[in-house]
């Protein structure tokens, strides 16, 4: 596998694992910024998180093995002439012929780092939806950021440049970026434009089983993401304050990792305005009752099973490796399918809002309800 093929399948497998960590943020944002999900447009997400851990794989992999290893093994300065390549493409042709030249290593490089950034005009135009001049800019702003990041050794990480800086690198990745914008509307003629959701991104949308289900599954990746960040700054605290960290959570480490996050994500955004929690009210879905809720009608709506899982995952951080952790890790996710589960039984209520008297509806049919009587 040699240097051309090699960042490809980086790409390929860390583009595949930043989608799929970002799916569910993904869906949400779509949901919020445009009323609804769209297929074509999360197929166009995905192909973004290739691109992205294309461009990296290429441009800054691999890393050399040691701090100093270039600086030891090469003095090659930037080239800071501009169109210096027709002069290295004209050495080749007279060394090779003109057929030959078409073929040599100097031609190939100026034509990758031209396609290189063609997807790089089509993401900013055809699926974001921006100018002509912005894809342009964007594209140069981020070959400078790229040509920088080489020249100061991934900012100070090593000693000096382990990749040789080139001017004409800014030219052909900004004329890549510029092809790629021209070209957007034919090639990406079949990809939503967040501007055709204008007109319709305000209407209510049904309540169905996807996203509920999403707006669960954002509501756990929320609680664990608060967990981790809580549970890393207390160990970071005690490390710094004992100089040990203890091989097994402590109660407090594992009441900051599932108690906190509970009360943060399910607990409190039920006491403000529509009672949704944060996943709720990402994927804009709101609890309703036939009658006004009292606060501990709310306080079950977005507590009664998470509140439950909460306190299993406390009682498995908690008592690890002991029986009782293993029992309380499998309660957890027992819960977890039952909420799953429940919702297309309950007609997507699950079981908090069955235990509560709550249904849900589109956060945007008060607004509409609002319109229509004023």
């Amino acid at each position: 596998m040699d240097a051309w093929t090699w960042p490809a399948y980086v790409a390929v497998v860390l583009g595949t694992v930043a989608f799929v960590l970002l799916l569910v943020p993904i869906l949400a944002y779509e949901y919020r910024r445009y009323g609804q999900f769209t297929p074509r447009r999360a197929l166009g997400a995905a192909a973004v998180s290739l691109y992205a851990t294309a461009l990296v794989a290429y441009t800054l992999l691999p890393l050399p093995s040691t701090r100093g290893e270039w600086c030891a093994t090469s003095a090659a300065s930037p080239q800071w002439r501009p169109l210096h390549f027709i002069d290295d493409i004209g050495d080749a042709a007279a060394a090779t012929g003109s057929f030959g030249v078409l073929t040599s290593r100097v031609t190939l490089q100026v034509l990758f780092n031209v396609v290189l950034f063609v997807p790089w005009g089509l993401m900013i135009r055809g699926y974001w939806g921006r100018s002509v001049v912005a894809a342009t800019g964007t594209g140069l702003l981020v070959s400078v950021l790229i040509e920088t990041s080489q020249l100061s050794g991934l900012w100070g990480i090593y000693e000096c440049a382990y990749r040789i800086g080139d001017v004409d690198d800014l030219l052909t990745n900004t004329l890549g970026a510029l092809l790629g914008a021209a070209l957007a509307p034919w090639v990406l003629w079949w990809m939503p434009r967040p501007h055709s959701f204008d007109s319709t991104r305000g209407l209510p949308r049904p309540v169905t089983n996807a996203r509920r289900w999403l707006g669960m599954a954002l509501d756990l990746a929320i609680f664990n993401a608060l967990g981790l960040a809580l549970t890393i700054g207390y160990r970071i605290t005690l490390l710094a304050a004992t100089g040990q960290v203890p091989p097994h959570p402590h109660v407090a480490e594992a009441a900051l990792s599932t108690l906190v996050p509970a009360v943060c994500v399910f607990a409190l955004p039920a006491l403000h305005g529509t009672g949704a929690s944060l996943g709720q009210r990402a994927v804009r879905l709101a609890p309703v009752w036939d009658r006004p809720a009292l606060v501990g009608r709310r306080l079950v709506q977005a507590t009664a099973v998470p509140a439950g899982y909460a306190l299993a995952v406390f009682c498995a951080t908690w008592q690890r490796p002991d029986v009782l952790g293993d029992a309380a890790q499998v309660l957890a996710y027992i819960l977890l399918l039952a909420a799953f589960v429940a919702v297309p039984l309950t007609r997507q209520r699950g079981l908090s809002a069955l235990l509560s008297g709550a249904r849900f509806r589109d956060d945007r049919t008060r607004s509409v309800e609002a319109d229509a009587h004023p």
